[in-house]
């Protein structure tokens, strides 16, 4: 692909080891201004991120049987804010994923949500916790058997506390707001990659959670596409007052999206910073990564 695909040119600049975490300080040089290019707007929102804790993690240890793969996460993600979480495949980000929503319970640790400490609570109150979450699965994940509309349902008729026109109206209301209301009768196998991941957005935010978690939204799709879903996570945050967490190898997505982005080495974080610093770093796994993804430094 060429200067004006998947390929970015990068000054790269010297940034000094913060405690344990690399903390960047000067920004990409992004040389050519492609659709998939994050707006303006998005890029002064980036360029002074000041928020609230949403989720704190500290000396989060996962391990199965001999494979170590949590060695002591400490990690905080921003309230309203899109948070990255990037690594090579086996770094353990779709481990941290399931302790963040408690599907599995750390070996050692602590999370908390909003100050409260989830890692202790019983399955009952972990209930309440989970209905905060959204998750919006690698390949969208939608039951093939059912229509637009029974998908983005079936959360909440498992639910159980809402009437037939409550539920048509909620779902009704998200499916439009991701423009693919006029799919509501359609089946999965019709619909185009896109439209998919729309549907599938619509079914994670239709319990209007808090926070909205990707696991590799981009996965399966080509680069147009893949740009697609990032206009998409973009306009959800213009929409809905949602955290969210983006786990992901897309270095486009990581660029184009994020607020902040934390890179998993190892079983630990290894850098935390703008994702238009990322580049600013001589540590040699950071340049590893970002070069092996697509983008080129300057010579």
């Amino acid at each position: 692909m060429g200067a004006c695909g998947l390929h970015r040119r990068i000054k790269w600049k010297v940034c000094k080891p913060h405690t344990t975490h690399l903390v960047c300080a000067q920004a990409l040089d992004l040389s050519c201004q492609s659709p998939h290019h994050r707006t303006m707007a998005h890029q002064e929102k980036q360029s002074n991120i000041s928020a609230a804790i949403h989720i704190s993690i500290r000396n989060l240890h996962k391990s199965w049987g001999k494979n170590h793969v949590l060695r002591g996460i400490d990690l905080d993600l921003l309230k309203g804010k899109k948070n990255i979480i990037i690594g090579g495949s086996g770094a353990g980000k779709t481990v941290l994923m399931r302790q963040i929503v408690v599907l599995d319970r750390p070996d050692k640790g602590s999370i908390k949500i909003d100050g409260v400490e989830i890692t202790t609570l019983s399955e009952t109150k972990l209930a309440h916790i989970r209905a905060g979450f959204g998750m919006v699965f690698q390949l969208s994940a939608l039951f093939d058997s059912m229509s637009v509309f029974d998908n983005v349902a079936f959360p909440l008729r498992e639910q159980g506390d809402l009437s037939r026109k409550e539920i048509k109206e909620r779902v009704m209301a998200k499916l439009e707001a991701l423009n693919v209301a006029d799919a509501a009768d359609r089946f999965p196998g019709d619909l185009s990659g896109g439209m998919k991941k729309r549907v599938a957005v619509a079914r994670a935010l239709v319990r209007e959670p808090k926070i909205l978690i990707y696991d590799e939204p981009t996965a399966g799709l080509d680069p147009l596409g893949a740009r697609n879903v990032d206009r998409l996570i973009l306009e959800m945050d213009d929409v809905f007052d949602v955290t969210s967490i983006v786990i992901t190898h897309d270095m486009a997505t990581c660029i184009d999206v994020g607020d902040q982005v934390s890179m998993i080495h190892q079983g630990k974080i290894h850098v935390t910073c703008k994702p238009n610093e990322l580049a600013s770093s001589r540590d040699q796994v950071v340049r590893t990564f970002v070069e092996a993804s697509g983008v080129k430094r300057d010579t």
